[in-house]
């Protein structure tokens, strides 16, 4: 990684990593090996690309600031191991566009205030092997949030449902520049492969999962039968409560229970 910084851009959420322990840790939990396909978003001034290059078979690097692109390219873009794309990843349809999508590792030190939408841009069927994000310590502690823990809610079930997720270490504000006001944490998310619900099943429960979490403070069984989006006939959830509680808030439900539920949807 260059000595000197770039100035970092407040417009796209930009804080540059720069504790060089805490970059190596975080490829090591990515695991890189010589046949490994990885696509890092962000790559910044290259804190983690410094650590990729020529670790793995094909390094595909995914940068929207166009200065830190031209300065990528002019590090690496001669590389044929390596692409640069000067892009939005929200944009690019990544199973179109990466070889060998579904084995794919991604990385990824990605701007707070779009975490979840790329998060589940990534987690869009066909999925890749494996994504390693920094994102928010608070957001982190949602994702992997049990049933009836603080923090859980959709987010908990949206990822969850479709992969298993896994905090692995903190990351303390000092390690950036600039600072941030918040502290970090990496993720390690590996989708379930092969899917554990249908396409159809996934859509289901997204649409329950909104509806319960909009409405959490009421027992589900109202909002089975009074939310605008559900709508589900007395009858059904009578027939549903034989067999779970409805009485109970939604944050107590886990994941197996909501599709359980989200079956029951037409």
């Amino acid at each position: 990684m260059p000595g000197r910084l770039p100035r970092a851009k407040r417009s796209l959420g930009q804080n540059f990593l720069v504790d060089g322990n805490l970059q190596r840790k975080i490829v090591g939990a990515l695991g890189p090996t010589p046949e490994d396909r990885v696509v890092e978003i962000g790559p910044g001034p290259g804190a983690l690309t410094d650590h990729l290059v020529g670790r793995v078979a094909h390094l595909t690097l995914i940068e929207l600031d166009r200065d830190l692109a031209i300065d990528l390219g002019d590090r690496w873009g001669q590389r044929g191991d390596v692409e640069i794309w000067t892009e939005d990843v929200l944009d690019v349809d990544l199973p179109a566009r990466v070889d060998g999508w579904s084995g794919v590792k991604v990385v990824g030190n990605i701007p707070y205030n779009i975490t979840t939408p790329i998060l589940f841009h990534l987690l869009e069927r066909p999925r890749p092997a494996e994504i390693v994000l920094m994102v928010q310590r608070e957001v982190a502690d949602r994702i992997v949030a049990p049933a009836g823990g603080d923090g859980y809610g959709a987010l908990s079930v949206g990822v969850q449902s479709v992969a298993d997720a896994e905090l692995l270490f903190g990351v303390p504000r000092r390690a950036f520049r600039p600072t941030p006001n918040v502290d970090s944490a990496i993720l390690r998310i590996t989708p379930h492969g092969p899917p554990r619900i249908s396409a159809d099943e996934e859509v289901r429960l997204r649409r329950l999962t909104r509806a319960v979490f909009q409405w959490r403070r009421k027992q589900i069984q109202k909002t089975l039968r009074d939310h605008p989006d559900l709508g589900l006939p007395r009858e059904v959830v009578d027939r549903l409560g034989q067999g779970i509680d409805l009485t109970r808030r939604p944050e107590t439900f886990d994941t197996d229970e909501l599709r359980t539920l989200a079956h029951e949807l037409p």
